[in-house]
């Protein structure tokens, strides 16, 4: 998606990092650019969550196709993750699902629906991971949730909420995984859309359009709370120059995709410290990572071989063909990974399978990899 004018504005004013190990020979990602047997969608992908052998997805879509067969999944879907066989699984939101988290055997959705088969649900569900059940998890959310995130005990969820339960809440909220019951202890704020979250070592790493985090200004759009009591993590001051739409963590640090002039993806040490930067022509609206290479979508076309863009984004001094996708390597350097997808947003999602080290994505493309591959696509 692009960012408002205003963001926009902000995001031109902040400091630019130039790209670490810019014009070195692209090296490949460990994962291959076969297209793996998955089903295909009629609607946009948001989600993607792995849990063992299968992979959940959630989005706009009323739909999937397998294998030539077109069976109804309202937002809701589940197939092995290994063969890309479809589910029995399929509870029905009557709207968009826009996250997922796994805990256990519960699956938690959050999006705009109101009802998940047929029980009222205000934007945020625990569904049962095996029969599909939906839980007795219930609260009422005024906002629209973007992103959840696990850990500490908690369920984490972000956006642009106001309230949860009559009570404020400012973006941010989190839930007793075991009581299910809102934690009145976790009250961090933001003042403006958090659009991700990844939890990582007791933290919570937050990614959006915000300026200021807790009591603190000057936080940029990427920050970081403590998982039990919520306040402000001090010692991580990442300079995120463009609004951030997804981030991930592994044990080096976190990585962050970003619009801005054109688009961007960064990695940040655990003190926040820039440890690289690329650009792209378009934002970067997801990444993830897997044995230190960060997987990039978004709807860029083309990854700039130096930090030089032009009025509207464009490479002014270089560039490297990667339409929708990207991957770059631990030391900062363009990976020579680059299964080409089509359409205009491109790629909204990726989720990695550790357990067959796999890369999925999600989106609006219809080919991907150079076959046909609605919305959906996994490789390994």
């Amino acid at each position: 998606m692009r960012i408002s004018q205003h963001v926009r504005r902000v995001a031109i004013g902040g400091a630019v990092t130039l790209a670490a190990c810019v014009g070195a020979q692209p090296a490949h990602a460990a994962v291959g650019q076969s297209v793996r047997t998955t089903p295909s969608f009629n609607g946009s992908v948001y989600a993607i969550a792995y849990r063992g052998d299968t992979v959940y997805v959630g989005g706009s879509f009323t739909s999937t196709t397998v294998n030539g067969r077109t069976v109804s999944r309202d937002r809701l879907a589940a197939f092995d993750a290994g063969t890309g066989a479809l589910r029995d699984w399929a509870p029905r939101a009557d709207d968009t699902v826009r996250a997922l988290a796994i805990s256990g055997s519960s699956v938690y959705a959050a999006g705009e629906f109101a009802r998940v088969s047929g029980r009222a649900r205000d934007s945020l569900a625990r569904i049962d991971a095996g029969s599909g059940a939906v839980g007795d998890f219930q609260h009422a959310v005024e906002g629209s949730p973007r992103a959840l995130a696990v850990g500490d005990g908690r369920l984490y969820l972000a956006g642009t909420i106001s309230r949860v339960d009559q009570q404020r809440r400012d973006r941010l909220a989190a839930f007793s995984l075991d009581s299910g019951e809102l934690d009145d202890g976790w009250t961090p704020a933001a003042d403006n859309t958090v659009y991700s979250l990844a939890y990582r070592d007791a933290k919570v790493y937050l990614g959006g359009a915000f300026h200021k985090a807790g009591d603190q200004q000057a936080r940029l759009r990427l920050a970081a709370v403590d998982a039990s009591s919520g306040d402000l993590d001090d010692s991580f001051r990442p300079s995120a120059p463009a609004v951030v739409y997804s981030i991930a963590a592994d044990d080096s640090g976190v990585y962050a995709a970003m619009g801005g002039q054109g688009g961007r993806a960064a990695s940040f040490s655990k003190t926040g410290r820039t440890r690289w930067t690329r650009f792209f022509d378009g934002d970067a609206q997801a990444i993830a990572v897997l044995n230190g290479t960060a997987y990039v979508g978004g709807h860029f076309d083309r990854a700039c071989t130096t930090s030089s863009l032009g009025a509207h984004g464009a490479c002014t001094q270089g560039s490297e063909s990667r339409v929708k996708l990207a991957a770059v390597n631990g030391d900062g350097s363009l990976s020579g990974w680059a299964p080409q997808a089509n359409g205009v947003t491109g790629v909204r999602a990726i989720g990695i399978d550790r357990q067959r080290g796999t890369v999925a994505v999600g989106g609006d493309f219809t080919t991907i990899g150079g076959q046909a591959q609605r919305r959906f696509a996994s490789f390994g």
